[in-house]
């Protein structure tokens, strides 16, 4: 009785914040199936370094140094996963719509200015704007790199958004489009590509990004990794392995990890609200770039672009081009965008990995680590 009643006193209102916070995390996780395998962690291991003397928090920051403050082996591996997920078959098809991967990047260099003019350093506004790519991996990976002093915010900012693609990205498609152009119509011609052509892709796409982009090579080449074990032909149950057991088991760890940074003296700060913002209108204006990158090349193009699918051109991997197909369903049944909305959508997985690459050469360059 005595611990317990040591305990209470030792409880401070940012605590009971704290499991309150975990608490929605848990109910986005189950009730609405918002990316339920990292929030439902995040959100438990929140209110577990959050209970007065817990000595969970200790076991769980253990967790978080190895797997993500000393080596960011979970991100990485995370990105071995998501490679062996996505099919490059429609970007090879229609290899112009990188265009469209590269342009929903703008927001990350928009969001880096914006957050230095509200005082943040060059590498916190570098870790903040990294947000904007809709990659929780990368965004984790950036941030720990450059050890922001807001790591625990920009993780669940980019995870947040991440899962509220479905309810932030259709009012923003609509208010930059007409419903015209939301019903133009973008056949399909793929035809398949030989398997050599599609071990190749993947291994060129890194030795390229290697050259250009040393410090993206991490990243591209763990995602790239994956997707060559993918398309070998010769690892079909690891590539299962990888694209479920694996990254659903890393996901899990990376989220209670990340939860060992939630601590009430870390998370509840003025400044946290303000991350939260800029980290939303990094996504914002991502989503219009990429649309209004499709518009103009409407204007001298005679085969138009639906563009809507400028907006997958996010890395919110797959969730972006879902959503984008549904809408094109909504204005015309006959609308069929997901191949071209995939297309883009893993044209901005790639992009995203570079931008990140190119943030951590630029703040590095400026700040001389």
């Amino acid at each position: 009785m005595d611990g317990s009643y040591a305990n209470l006193l030792t409880m401070n209102w940012g605590q009971v914040v704290m499991w309150m916070i975990g608490g929605v995390l848990i109910y986005l996780a189950i009730a609405k199936n918002m990316e339920p395998t990292l929030l439902l962690p995040m959100g438990f291991g929140s209110i577990l370094v959050n209970l007065p003397n817990s000595s969970a928090a200790a076991v769980i920051r253990h967790l978080f140094e190895i797997g993500i403050a000393e080596y960011e082996l979970f991100p990485l591996l995370l990105f071995i996963g998501i490679g062996a997920m996505i099919d490059f078959q429609p970007l090879l098809t229609n290899p112009k719509l990188m265009i469209f991967g590269a342009a929903a990047q703008f927001g990350i260099f928009f969001t880096l200015g914006l957050a230095s003019l509200f005082g943040f350093t060059l590498k916190d506004a570098a870790s903040i704007a990294i947000i904007g790519a809709a990659d929780g991996p990368t965004s984790i990976y950036v941030a720990t790199v450059l050890k922001s002093s807001y790591l625990s915010a920009i993780m669940v900012a980019a995870y947040s958004y991440m899962a509220l693609v479905p309810i932030i990205q259709p009012p923003v498609i609509k208010a930059c489009t007409t419903k015209a152009e939301r019903r133009i119509r973008m056949p399909y011609t793929g035809k398949p590509f030989p398997r050599v052509t599609k071990i190749l892709f993947p291994i060129t796409v890194t030795i390229i990004v290697g050259i250009v982009t040393p410090d993206a090579v991490a990243l591209i080449g763990f995602l790239m990794f994956g997707n060559v074990i993918r398309e070998c032909g010769v690892l079909d149950s690891l590539s299962q392995t990888a694209q479920n057991v694996l990254a659903n088991l890393i996901t899990i760890l990376l989220g209670i990890s990340i939860a060992s940074q939630m601590t009430a003296d870390q998370f509840l700060r003025p400044r946290t609200l303000l991350i939260m913002g800029l980290g939303l209108i990094a996504f914002v204006v991502d989503t219009i770039s990429g649309i209004l990158i499709a518009k103009l090349m409407n204007l001298f193009s005679r085969e138009k672009i639906n563009p809507m699918i400028g907006a997958a051109g996010i890395s919110a991997f797959p969730m972006s081009a879902r959503v984008v197909h549904k809408m094109g369903l909504a204005e015309d049944h006959q609308n069929f965008l997901l191949m071209h909305s995939v297309g883009v959508n893993v044209s901005g997985q790639i992009a995203s990995v570079i931008a990140g690459g190119l943030i951590l050469e630029l703040t590095r360059g400026m700040i001389g680590g």
